[in-house]
Parts: structure tokens; C-alpha cells; sequence
């Protein structure tokens, strides 16, 4: 066989290829599990009592820890239900913030200092979670979009304590890029969830460097000390966790429901 005939054999079978991939049924849309469904339905319930929150501020003291640097102050964290929050902390060395909004039609996110410069979050580190303080709106964001998956892994012990672990993704239909995380892993948090009251004991889930989305960094929030508040129950002590060193513990002095913030309010 000559050259041109080698091509064209090639070209052909190359073709055939696309043509059969064209053809191929689109894969079957993931769902999710209804054991996991109803257990995050059930610890949203517990959460959320008798009362409809759309929005919430959290005032009390923080700690912050960044390697030598250990300094305490106060905080104050706010957040939307439909994915937006806004965390100041007013520490010895100055202020710090950080926001982040999901509500526009596409994500934003910015970190300051006390020198007040305003630097953006990653893109990839916005697709997990902005109310990561607030685990009812976490939850609650999932259980009304029909995009997110929810798969049950099973009954385990976390931090010493017995849990309901429950793994939840966004599914998306567009094709990842070769070489690049999958959106399914960008977007991925796993609840762990007591397994009495299915109150919320931690939220984990990953973060990456500016640069580098294929890099994990471990990030775990755990909550304790609920208190009942105008019927909810709401974390009053919230601990941040950054490949498994602590970097931030924020104990709640009050917690206000449905004072009229909107997404206006977590504009950058």
C-alpha cells in the first residue's frame, strides 16, 4: 500500500470513528440517592425548625492562625440563602474580609488585609461554598437544584463522633478539558452528619491554589455548640480547618434571621 493510500485509510478510519462517537448515546444522567436525599431533607428539618430563613448574621469573637501569626478579635458573618456571604474580622493586625457571590450570572469572589488591597478568589475556588459557615443554607442550596448529586456513603465514626456521611457533586453536561480537574471534583463537599439529631457536625471539601486547580488542599469546617434560635438550631461555635491545622475558630455571641440583606449587599 503507498502513501496516499496509508492517508486516506487513515483519514477514513478516523472518520468512521468521529461518526460512531456521534452517534453514541449521551451517558445516562446521574442521580441521586434517595437515602442521601432524605438524609440532608431531614438534617435541613432539624436545622431550619419552623421557620424560613433567607438570610443570616452571625457577631461573636475569632481566633486566627497563619503559621507564627495567632492573633484574636471579633467577627461577623453574613449570607444569603440563594449562595452569597460576606466574613469580616476586625484582629489585632487589622481587618480582614472575604466575599464571595454566587448569585450573578457568573461567580465573583475577593479577599482583603489590613493594607485593604482587594485580590480575586480563583474561579475554581468558588464553586464549593460561599456559605460555608451557615450549614443550612449549604444544604438547602443542594436540595433545591437539581443540578447537585447526592450519594450516601455510609454510617462512620468523624472526629470521635458516630456520623451519616453523605457526598454531594454538581453534575454538568459540557465535556471537561484533558488534563484539567473535572467539574464534578471542583464542586464536590461531603456532610457529616450526627447520626441522632443529623445536625451537621463538619462540611469538607477542597480548595486549590490560584495557579493550580489539580492541586487538593483538605478544607473541613466543623460545627458544635447549636443553640436554638427563633426556633432553628444554629452553630454557635464554627472551626476552619486547613489541611487538618486550624486556622480559624469563631464563636458566635448572637445569630440574626431574616434582616433584608440581598445580593446587592455582597457586591465586590
Amino acid at each position: 500500500m503507498n502513501f496516499s493510500a496509508k492517508l486516506l485509510s487513515t483519514c477514513l478510519s478516523i472518520f468512521l470513528a468521529m461518526f460512531a462517537a456521534a452517534q453514541s448515546p449521551p451517558p445516562p444522567a446521574q442521580t441521586s440517592d434517595p437515602t442521601a436525599t432524605a438524609l440532608l431533607s431531614k438534617s435541613l428539618a432539624a436545622l431550619n425548625g419552623n421557620i424560613s430563613v433567607s438570610d443570616v448574621t452571625l457577631s461573636g469573637t475569632a481566633r486566627r492562625i497563619a503559621g507564627s501569626d495567632d492573633e484574636a478579635g471579633t467577627g461577623v458573618f453574613k449570607a444569603i440563602v440563594s449562595g452569597a456571604s460576606r466574613m469580616d474580622l476586625n484582629l489585632s493586625s487589622g481587618q480582614r474580609s472575604e466575599l464571595q457571590n454566587l448569585t450573578a450570572a457568573f461567580p465573583t469572589g475577593a479577599w482583603s488585609g489590613p493594607d485593604g488591597a482587594s485580590h480575586p478568589i480563583a474561579f475554581h475556588n468558588l464553586l464549593t461554598e460561599p456559605v460555608w459557615f451557615f450549614p443550612a443554607f449549604t444544604i438547602a442550596r443542594r436540595l433545591s437544584n437539581s443540578s447537585y448529586v447526592a450519594t450516601y456513603v455510609g454510617h462512620e465514626t468523624h472526629n470521635g463522633q458516630a456520623v451519616e456521611h453523605v457526598s454531594v457533586l454538581q453534575s454538568s453536561s459540557t465535556q471537561d478539558s484533558p488534563g484539567a480537574p473535572t467539574f464534578q471534583h471542583l464542586t464536590q463537599i461531603d456532610f457529616f452528619l450526627d447520626s441522632t439529631t443529623l445536625l451537621p457536625s463538619a462540611i469538607a471539601f477542597n480548595i486549590h491554589p490560584d495557579h493550580n486547580a489539580l492541586l487538593d488542599i483538605p478544607t473541613e469546617i466543623r460545627f458544635s455548640d447549636y443553640r436554638p434560635v427563633s426556633g432553628a438550631q444554629v452553630s454557635y461555635r464554627v472551626q476552619k480547618f486547613l489541611n487538618n491545622s486550624l486556622i480559624l475558630d469563631f464563636q458566635a455571641d448572637s445569630a440574626t434571621f431574616n434582616s433584608g440583606l440581598t445580593a446587592t449587599s455582597f457586591s465586590l
